[in-house]
This record gives structure tokens, sequence and C-alpha cells, in this order.
């Protein structure tokens, strides 16, 4: 599933043509994705202005005139791309069948653009803008990981207590919103915190976070920026918006490294794989302690 680097990536991408645009009509394709669609989902967006293109957690959100919001999310495979007459876009080549091309916003600017979604997990919402917050989707989230409020102090306190290995209480989006698995995996490798170790003993007695803790929202703040700015990681579905790959997956230190020598300078360790709730965790048994 896409994580924050790579919605936000996508974001990036569509907000010079969505962002202020005006949409003429929608093609709506089915009935539903992973949920149905809103009813007259069309209808209601047609003509209507996009004031503003946000992200939250890892959804998009485009607001509208009209006070309602478009509630976007990508599930396993869903992508954006844009055709038409856009000055200054390249659109690159795409190897998606376009029968999995399930929505189509046709912009005031000539721009087209398309929803497409093989697996069909992701989903689009229509919520009363003043009552976002209040959704089910979003009333629980946790703070943003890119956000201030990210901090030691923080982390000292959601882990406080906590039985739960530090890799869970990371990915626990009531606690932190957008996180996934692949740069929890980098962040913790980088302050050698071990995925496994509770996260009470990363905290003092004083309830002062451990010097490693300390360093851990200086390194999930880093690894999401040099993400983004390789354009998210391309593992099986994800493309930015003008069709084109990421390239983090060539930075990965740990993640998807089974077996390989562990890049910390000195170290002689070896890359492990285990699973953590269904998911594969990859670390350093000799650095990350």
């Amino acid at each position: 599933m896409p994580e924050l680097p790579e919605v936000e990536t996508v974001r990036r991408g569509l907000a010079p043509v969505l962002a202020g645009g005006r949409i003429v009509r929608v093609e709506q394709r089915r009935g539903d994705l992973r949920f149905p669609f809103p009813p007259d989902f069309a209808a209601r967006l047609a003509g209507r202005r996009i004031l503003d293109l946000r992200r939250r957690a890892k959804y998009l959100l485009a607001d509208l005139d009209g006070s309602e919001t478009l509630v976007m999310h990508l599930g396993m495979s869903g992508s954006f791309r844009i055709d038409g007459d856009v000055q200054g876009f390249f659109h690159h080549p795409r190897d998606k069948s376009a029968a999995h091309d399930h929505v189509v916003f046709h912009m005031e600017s000539g721009a087209r653009v398309t929803y497409n979604d093989p697996r069909r997990f992701g989903f689009m919402l229509l919520v009363p803008t003043k009552e976002l917050n209040a959704h089910k989707l979003f009333k629980g989230l946790g703070v943003e990981p890119l956000g201030e409020a990210l901090d030691s102090a923080f982390l000292a306190r959601a882990f406080k207590g906590r039985a739960a290995p530090a890799k869970a209480l990371l990915l626990d989006q009531r606690l932190i919103a957008g996180l996934g698995n692949i740069y929890v995996c980098e962040a913790l490798h980088r302050c050698g915190i071990s995925p496994l170790k509770a996260g009470g003993k990363l905290v003092t007695v004083a309830g002062k976070p451990s010097a490693a803790l300390a360093r851990l929202p200086e390194a999930i703040k880093k690894v999401l920026e040099e993400a983004l700015a390789a354009g998210g990681s391309s593992l099986r579905d994800h493309r930015q918006a003008d069709g084109s790959l990421g390239y983090f997956q060539h930075s990965f230190r740990v993640y998807d490294r089974e077996g390989a020598a562990c890049p910390t300078p000195g170290c002689k360790g070896t890359v492990a794989r285990v699973a953590q709730s269904g998911r594969s965790t990859f670390f350093c048994p000799e650095c990350q302690k």
C-alpha cells in the first residue's frame, strides 16, 4: 500500500492541475471501488471548483466550493495520470490497462485526470468539509510525522509503559498518521532501535526519552523527506502523477534487503527479516538493540 511519501508525491503532481481548477464533468465507469461511490457522485462534482488539494495521513483531500471535500484513498494499486492539453506537463507512458480506468475528471483547463485501480481497493467519498475532522476515517488519527508535534517528548509520552514493540507503536495510526512498514523499518535502523523492543523500554523511569528514542523523530522526518525527493518508492504499483516511477527503493538500507550486509559503518551484521503482525520487518540484529 502506498505510504505517506507516495501519497504526498501524487498530491504534488496533481496540485498544479487540480488545485484552483474547475471540474467540467466526471466519467464514473463503475458503481463501486472498495466501497460504493456516493449517490449522484458524478453529478455532484460537475461544475465544482477545487479550492485546495491537501493530504491527511494517506488520504488525498480535494476541498470543493459548496463546502464538501472529496476524500480519495489509493488502496493497494490506485494511481492517477494526467492527459490532455496541459501546458508544461509531460505524461510518461504507463503499462496499466485502460480497463482499470474507473474515474475520469475532465477539467476546465482541458486536462483529464484519470484514476486507475486494478485491484479496486481504493475509494472516493464526499464529506461536508466542516465535518471532516469528526468523520470516522479522521477523528482518531494521530499527529503528522512531518509536523512539529512529532518530537522526542511526544514519543516518550506515547511509548511510556507500553509493552508493544517499537515498530507496532510507530505503525499505530492513532499515534502517528501516515507512517507505513517501509519507512518505519528504515527510520528504526538509522537510530539503532530494534523493531522488536518494547516501547516502554525506550523511556526512562522519569518519563524521558532514551538517547536512541530522542534521535527517532529526526530519523523519521529525514527518511520521509529523502523519499519525497526521490518521488517515493515503487515496489509494485506506485507511480507519480506523470506516470514515472519513484526511486527511493534504491536507497533502502534494510527494507527488502534480507541477507545483505548492514550498511552501518563498522557493523558486521547482516540484515534479517522477521514477521510482525503479518508484515515483514527488516533490521540488523547487531546494531539495532
